[in-house]
């Protein structure tokens, strides 16, 4: 019966890319999104949810109710990024927004959150549309802010779980620089933890002539830049892994000015709680640190603003959604992949709900142009996430999305009656 769930995904998956593509177009920084917002709750309210918006700031949710079963959470995150797009694509983003700096710049969906958006409204269509095949309580949820790691936390915060169906399980996926049509899954820590301090070094300004009379931060920034990268070498494990990367460094205005201060952004991934202490700590450590070496006129100020937790899916519930993917999709299109030293916050919904989630990629580059690459060696060529360059193909990037969410609604959804939702929770925990 539940083949019936797919007799309408070609017409479906057709319509959906003229949303895509007007998502594509009209990007809108994390915390902005209220196009975005107004349009996908605009798709939402045919198809029979109770639809409410500004949920968490721009965030949107919906619910379907059919009957009893378990509460089966989708989501989606929508915002974009101040990245100029080079795409050449016809519906490539030509926007520009204020950031939170004040400073205008380009934006664009470089990290392919409007794909994630379409094809959480091509599944909860579909699955709108087949009710007959299933029980229970659909919870699609459009989340915003992703980029900051902010939006999950805020939906949580603003109620999330206290004025909707609590869910039994969480299921996300994100696209990424795979074959268009190949879903890759992890099972357990897939995806770092993140953290991002924002630095700034105090020393006494003056003429570039005469270095005696000044306290150069400048010389101290360089010097912490250069410092951090042996946290990682001389520090952490061999076992372990991390990531420290200096993203930003600002200072000065002019050639022969010694500036009074200077700015780091300054970003860590680690998979273990004990990693992110032990580099935490040594960056803070080296900073002050290089600070006193440089004879710093006071002390650096660190302001740590930005966090994600590290990312876990489920193993038992992961067990489950990838048997449901190799028999939908064939065993050759769901490949294992190691960790990703990204990061994501939708583990924040899970925690708070105290239930599994289960998180996956899939691909979203044209397949011929993967497989030259990988023959040729140079994979490093092709655009990956927050690239100027990278726009999944449409298709099959789009139906394979919008059919990996709803299979793996449907794993969870329509249990033998007698099964509850506090059994899918405990199947999920085992």
């Amino acid at each position: 019966m539940r083949d019936s769930v797919w007799a309408d995904l070609a017409p479906l998956c057709a319509r959906l890319g003229d949303l895509y593509r007007d998502l594509h177009t009209h990007p809108e920084l994390s915390t902005q999104e209220h196009r975005t917002a107004l349009r996908l709750a605009e798709e939402l309210r045919p198809l029979g949810y109770e639809v409410t918006t500004q949920v968490g700031g721009t965030g949107v949710v919906g619910v379907l109710r059919n009957g009893g079963g378990p509460v089966v959470m989708l989501r989606a995150d929508f915002d974009a990024l101040p990245v100029e797009e080079k795409t050449g694509l016809p519906y490539a983003s030509t926007a520009r927004a204020t950031g939170a700096d004040g400073r205008e710049v380009p934006v664009m969906h470089a990290c392919g959150h409007d794909m994630h958006a379409t094809c959480l409204v091509g599944a909860a269509t579909l699955l709108a549309g087949a009710k007959q095949t299933w029980s229970g309580t659909l919870l699609v949820v459009f989340q915003p802010a992703e980029e900051l790691a902010l939006g999950a936390r805020a939906m949580v915060d603003d109620g999330l779980f206290r004025r909707f169906p609590v869910p039994d399980i969480v299921l996300g996926q994100h696209v990424g620089p795979l074959p268009a049509g190949v879903i890759g899954y992890g099972s357990g820590p897939i995806m770092a933890a993140s953290d991002s301090v924002q630095v700034t070094l105090h020393g006494r300004g003056g003429h570039g002539s005469r270095p005696e009379t000044t306290v150069d931060p400048v010389l101290m920034a360089a010097n912490v830049v250069t410092r951090l990268q042996g946290i990682v070498a001389r520090e952490v494990p061999p076992a372990e892994t991390a990531v420290v990367t200096v993203g930003r460094l600002q200072a000065g205005t002019k050639d022969n000015i010694i500036p009074d201060t200077a700015e780091l952004g300054i970003n860590m991934r680690t998979y273990s709680p004990e990693t992110r202490t032990l580099v935490h700590r040594a960056i803070e450590r080296v900073i002050r640190g290089e600070a006193t070496a440089g004879a710093a006129t006071r002390e650096p100020e660190l302001d740590w603003n930005v966090s994600a937790p590290l990312l876990v899916s489920d193993p038992a519930a992961t067990a489950s959604v990838v048997t449901a993917f190799s028999e939908h999709f064939g065993e050759q299109r769901v490949q294992p992949i190691p960790p990703v030293s990204a990061s994501e916050d939708v583990g924040v919904f899970g925690a708070a709900a105290n239930a599994p989630t289960v998180f996956w990629f899939w691909g979203g580059l044209d397949a011929d142009t993967f497989a030259a690459a990988v023959r040729d060696g140079d994979t490093g060529s092709l655009p990956g996430n927050h690239s100027p360059y990278f726009a999944p193909v449409v298709e099959p990037t789009l139906s394979t999305g919008v059919e990996a969410l709803a299979v793996g609604g449907l794993t969870w959804l329509g249990k033998p009656a007698g099964t509850s939702g506090q059994e899918v929770r405990q199947a999920g925990a085992q």
